[in-house]
């Protein structure tokens, strides 16, 4: 085991009161000490979420980093969409009102491009479309910007994994000249295996909070480690730096969903590496302020 592995375990077992306690410092990125910041769903409190609007809105706000959720239509296409319905974000129950539940695996992707995904968040954005990952992809290479994408469901959709890394691949994403602009995530500890296993130079980030005993094992194939906020300490930031990734880096740790600027100040000091917001501007001025 690790050096810094054995430290990691002696971490857990000095108990609830360590892991409570707030470290000295701060493992930050190179940009003025403070975390990296990344557009969840785009900057979603501002744009319908996984739009390309949304993406836009970042970029016009000054962020490289956004996130979003991929999923697979009835016929194949990979789409840019959260829920595994279509129903909470687009007009579908208006369109085709017998397909209850709306699936987003139950539809093709010529009757989801109909759907409107913008006027359920305001008038504004009447006539948004649910983006394909195609899509999505140039407009983030469009806006130089850099994307945290996770693989969504993946237990719906076999073979997503290879398809998704196909199609960045066509579309250039997995060229060395993109080192540094892309981490897949997943919540499924297999399909992120998958990732890794079928392309190892891809930057993996696993989506939970595992315990400090099981770190080693997601070693192996993440890079990264991205809990809830709410569900981390300081103690368990530093027991998860402690380990090295499959590429030899130390772990990170990207924090969700935090939008208000006292835990963005509160959380940056556990030493995470980024925090994934819907309000990047807010959580900005806040870390800037601290």
């Amino acid at each position: 085991m690790h050096a810094r592995a054995v430290a990691a375990t002696t971490t857990a077992l000095l108990g609830a009161a360590t892991l409570l306690t707030p470290t000295s410092h701060a493992r930050t990125d190179d940009v003025g000490g403070h975390p990296e910041v990344i557009a969840h769903r785009g900057a979603s409190a501002y744009a319908p979420e996984n739009t390309l609007p949304a993406i836009d809105k970042a970029a016009g706000l000054g962020f490289s980093w956004v996130e979003n959720d991929v999923q697979r239509t009835k016929d194949g296409e990979l789409v840019v969409i959260h829920d595994d319905s279509l129903a909470r974000t687009t007009n579908v129950e208006d369109l085709f009102p017998g397909r209850a539940p709306w699936k987003v695996k139950d539809f093709t992707a010529a009757e989801i491009a109909r759907l409107d995904a913008g006027s359920w968040f305001s008038h504004a954005y009447r006539g948004t479309r649910v983006p394909t990952l195609e899509q999505y992809m140039r407009r983030v290479e469009h806006n130089h910007q850099k994307l945290l994408l996770e693989i969504k469901n993946p237990e719906l959709y076999p073979g997503i994994e290879r398809q998704t890394l196909k199609l960045l691949s066509n579309e250039g994403w997995l060229d060395h000249g993109h080192r540094g602009r892309l981490i897949v995530q997943s919540f499924s500890a297999d399909s992120l295996r998958v990732v890794h296993d079928l392309k190892p130079g891809i930057t993996t980030g696993f989506l939970g909070t595992p315990s400090v005993g099981s770190l080693q094992r997601y070693a192996g194939f993440a890079d990264l480690i991205n809990p809830s906020y709410g569900s981390i300490s300081a103690g368990y930031v530093t027991s998860v730096h402690m380990f090295d990734g499959p590429h030899g880096r130390p772990m990170g740790v990207f924090a969700w969903t935090v939008d208000d600027a006292v835990t963005a100040r509160s959380v940056a000091r556990y030493g995470v590496d980024g925090l994934i917001t819907n309000r990047p501007d807010v959580v900005r001025a806040a870390l800037e302020g601290s």
